[in-house]
């Protein structure tokens, strides 16, 4: 489940790198900046040592998606920084235009099927956009 959330994330950052951001659709992802393959810079890690969250919305340059991780440039105190942000060190990922977000939280990797049903407070989270409330995906899960 969580790889197919990820998947979804991969095709909609894929549409904005190929066509831009549709309407007034905009982007808070946050991620853990320890999680191996997470590049920036210095003094960006020096801020933000444990996780960061970036907005894509009225600028931001060079979004390039591959399967595994997303490198984009924003503008830091208007000085434009690269970053390379593996897709599996995503916490969240939020459109406040359309109320939908997704959160993935540290123990959801786990292989075994018995660790993640014990682990119901770590399902990912979506945004009922009929009433705007966060829903538990484990309210569907089959016992």
């Amino acid at each position: 489940m969580h790889e197919a959330f990820r998947s979804l994330i991969v095709e909609v950052l894929s549409r904005v790198a190929r066509d831009g951001l549709p309407g007034k659709h905009h982007f808070f992802i946050s991620f853990d900046t320890t999680h191996p393959g997470v590049d920036i810079a210095d003094h960006l890690r020096a801020r933000y040592p444990e996780d960061m969250t970036i907005v894509m919305q009225d600028w931001f340059d060079n979004l390039a998606v591959m399967p595994d991780r997303f490198t984009v440039t924003l503008n830091f105190g208007e000085v434009p920084e690269p970053l390379v942000i593996p897709f599996d060190a995503i916490k969240t990922f939020v459109d406040p235009s359309v109320e939908f977000g997704l959160r993935f939280d540290a123990h959801e990797d786990e292989e075994d099927e018995d660790a993640i049903d014990e682990q119901v407070e770590d399902a990912p989270e979506t945004i009922d956009e009929a009433s705007g409330e966060v829903v538990s995906l484990d309210t569907f899960r089959k016992s």
